[in-house]
């Protein structure tokens, strides 16, 4: 599989066909992926030890290493405290997040099981798109013999459209699989 088809595919005919259905008469103003963020929250009752595997194979569906978020403030019914890790998040853009958008669409998407399409309703309203995938073990990098704990994560990809109907057009044309 070609590392850039995604890519290849935006700059060679998609951009054209939005700039044609969309009567855009400035290149800069046809919508573009800007960056991909991936995002994997824990249980507070998750040892270290856990953790540290969690963001490691963050960092090997990536391609990058995460950061680690820390709770704000403390939340004694949810046994949390100031400052204990909370999550991992990566943001992607350039050549890593077409590459992660490649495995997502060709390899991840389609190893989900009854796998029908995605939602149409998950946009934010200002053209950026969520999804949330259950686990980690979808992508090819993550053996599933060495999944003790099944984490999922959420993927929002933002785009420079100003509407949901043009970030949906764009993520069609580039091949999103979304329900009929």
């Amino acid at each position: 599989m070609n590392v850039a088809t995604i890519a290849e595919k935006y700059t060679q005919s998609v951009r054209e066909d939005l700039r044609k259905s969309r009567n855009y008469t400035n290149t800069m103003e046809i919508p573009q992926i800007k960056k991909v963020v991936v995002n994997m929250a824990v249980d507070t009752s998750v040892d270290k030890d856990q953790f540290k595997v969690m963001t490691e194979e963050l960092a090997l569906i990536a391609g990058q290493k995460p950061v680690i978020t820390y709770a704000r403030k403390s939340v004694s019914n949810f046994k949390l405290r100031e400052g204990m890790p909370i999550g991992a998040k990566v943001t992607l853009r350039g050549r890593k997040m077409y590459e992660f958008l490649d495995r997502l669409l060709y390899v991840a998407l389609p190893r989900i099981r009854d796998f029908r399409g995605i939602s149409k309703k998950a946009f934010d309203g200002r053209g950026n798109y969520n999804l949330g995938l259950g686990e980690q073990s979808y992508f090819p990098e993550i053996d599933p013999d060495r999944v003790k704990r099944t984490q999922g994560m959420d993927i929002t990809i933002v785009t420079s459209a100003k509407t949901d109907e043009e970030a949906f057009e764009l993520l069609k044309k580039l091949g999103m699989p979304f329900e009929s």
